[in-house]
């Protein structure tokens, strides 16, 4: 005689549509999850090890390490999501400051002039690895990689050529200075403590970003050109549209960071950005960004900025070697992107985490 089959053999396997998630489950299928948590242990570790980091001054010396890889970071965020990658961001930051720079200095101009010039050249440069990249069908990698070693040589030969050295005349003398220098690097007073725009324009930046990334069709062409082009292509999406303006939203990243190295520090040295182009990457690998495209935010990208900004000033408040900086960045990428995955994966298994 068979035995009757018990109450558990019996049950229904559950439907996965309409299943509930448990409140960490949602929590850490998010892009930023993982940075969230990292920031929040770096946080600590240095609140503990410098009590100095705590203190007002220094958290706004903080944001404002972070806002100058943050700014960066919203545009190549964007960028990844939509599953490409550029090079050249680090080495056009200075293109933008020397582009403003020379324009007022050969032609004597206004510095609005040169302003504007550097906005247009900016562009024009994200236009054209855009175009690039969907023209060639070549990979973002060489395109920029290129783009990457054009701008090195061109930054340092028309310097040289206009200047006769490496770095560009002060343009304090310029007309309508005082007015570009506290558009691009004044500071704003919050509760007795100074701090820069950069980092009201780097938060700026991320609602914005967010904002379209979460509540416009273009947030949408993004993430279906990242994730599956071809596919987009079939339902519709402007594909070479949407990479192209990517690129020229970070160009424009750019040309707002640039600007504000050339008015904040008056003068711009052709060397500068080679290699900061993979900060930006950091941050926004860190915030949760895929190099394969599909998945990301800005928010996680700005997290990303912020544990490079307490990272930098905490070795410093810490007193710890600060020649170990690069191996703590490249053991926090690594960390970070290690522990987003770990966490997604046990969350879109539903286990508890």
């Amino acid at each position: 005689m068979t035995a009757p089959a018990s109450t558990s053999q019996n049950a229904k396997p559950a439907d996965e549509r309409i299943a509930t998630t448990s409140f960490f489950g949602r929590l850490f299928t998010k892009p930023e999850a993982g940075a969230i948590a990292a920031a929040l242990v770096i946080a600590v570790l240095f609140s503990i090890v410098a009590p100095q980091f705590t203190q007002p001054e220094s958290i706004a010396t903080t944001l404002y390490g972070a806002s100058t890889v943050g700014i960066m970071a919203v545009g190549v965020s964007l960028l990844m999501i939509g599953g490409e990658v550029d090079l050249s961001a680090g080495v056009a930051v200075t293109t933008a400051g020397l582009t403003g720079a020379l324009t007022i200095y050969w032609f004597g101009s206004n510095v609005w002039v040169g302003v504007i010039a550097s906005l247009i050249v900016s562009l024009a440069l994200g236009l054209l690895n855009g175009w690039l990249l969907t023209k060639t069908k070549l990979t973002s990698f060489i395109v920029t990689l290129a783009t990457f070693f054009m701008l090195t040589g061109i930054n340092l030969g028309v310097t040289r050529l206009i200047t006769g050295g490496v770095a560009t005349p002060s343009i304090a003398p310029g007309t309508g200075f005082a007015s570009a220098a506290a558009v691009f690097a004044s500071e704003i007073p919050i509760f007795g403590v100074n701090v820069k725009i950069t980092v009201f324009y780097w938060i700026l930046l991320v609602l914005i970003a967010t904002w379209i990334l979460n509540r416009t069709r273009a947030g949408n062409w993004i993430f279906a050109s990242g994730g599956a082009p071809d596919a987009a292509r079939a339902v519709g999406v402007p594909v070479v549209r949407t990479k192209i303006g990517l690129y020229m939203g970070v160009s424009f990243c750019a040309w707002l960071l640039g600007m504000h190295q050339l008015f904040a520090f008056r003068t711009v040295q052709s060397g500068e950005g080679v290699g900061n182009e993979f900060l930006y990457i950091i941050a926004a690998v860190v915030g949760g960004c895929l190099m394969s495209g599909g998945r990301g935010s800005a928010i996680g990208a700005a997290i990303g900025a912020l544990i490079y900004g307490m990272a930098l000033k905490g070795v410093v408040y810490a007193q710890w070697n600060p020649d170990w900086l690069k191996f703590f960045l490249g053991a926090m990428l690594l960390g970070a992107t290690v522990l987003n995955f770990w966490l997604q994966r046990r969350a879109g298994r539903g286990d508890k985490v």
